[in-house]
């Protein structure tokens, strides 16, 4: 994953007024810089849609490889995040959002709550984590393995996908 740009978007009303640290967002650089991925930017939001779609659509276009959200997928009524990623994704990538839903509902039943999705703009993966510090860490472990053969495609660099 060493070849791997990303970008961090931490989505909490209270983080973003600076009422409440953000424990997620570096969660995931930690997880990152143990799997050899450059974190070139990060930002924290609050639940708007408009700013969510405004952060995807400024990290993707910059060419990061991945863009990791946290926050904002839940029930709340203002958990917005996966509209916001919607809007803004040019294909969905869900086997990542059903792999982490199917995986944490072995943990808790709570895990069917979660309306995370995932998908691609332009070159760009993005994928939407829960907001918990807990969650980035179990749900990261359960996709780590297809990241980064998910960015070499949309890189093209890998020529001969199915092999022998």
């Amino acid at each position: 994953m060493e070849n791997i740009r990303a970008g961090i978007i931490t989505v909490s009303d209270r983080s973003s007024r600076g009422e409440r640290e953000d424990l997620s967002g570096p969660e995931i650089r930690k997880w990152a810089e143990g799997q050899g991925i450059t974190v070139i930017r990060e930002t924290i939001v609050p639940d708007e849609v408009d700013l969510i779609k405004k952060a995807l659509i400024e990290f993707s276009d910059e060419g990061l490889d991945l863009v990791l959200t946290t926050g904002g997928t839940g029930f709340a009524p203002r958990d917005f995040t996966p509209e916001a990623t919607r809007a803004v994704i040019e294909r969905e990538a869900p086997g990542f959002a059903e792999t982490m839903r199917m995986k944490s509902l072995e943990i808790t039943p709570h895990a069917m709550l979660s309306r995370a999705v995932s998908g691609i703009r332009k070159h760009t993966l993005i994928i939407n984590l829960p907001g918990s510090p807990k969650g980035v860490r179990e749900n990261l472990r359960f996709i780590e393995k297809a990241i980064p053969h998910a960015v070499d495609l949309l890189q093209n660099q890998v020529r001969d996908c199915g092999g022998k």
